[in-house]
């Protein structure tokens, strides 16, 4: 785990074993998602239809959903 310092220009440097590891450059954009008092940078997917495709698999149980579409 690595230290950061902000800057006197509210800046502050992602170590290089985060940018190697995120696989981020000069020029690419990141987005910056903080809930109460925790900050995650992440980098900006080139579509967000692909980055949160299947991220719901496996939360309902088995035909939860075809019953819950036929009680409709």
């Amino acid at each position: 785990m690595q230290t950061v310092k902000l800057s006197s220009k509210n800046q502050i440097v992602i170590p290089k074993e985060a940018r190697e590891a995120m696989r981020i450059k000069k020029g690419d954009e990141l987005l910056v998602v903080t809930k109460d008092n925790i900050t995650i940078i992440m980098q900006k997917p080139a579509s967000y239809c692909e980055a949160l495709s299947g991220l719901g698999k496996g939360i309902y149980k088995k035909d939860y959903l075809k019953k819950e579409r036929r009680s409709w």
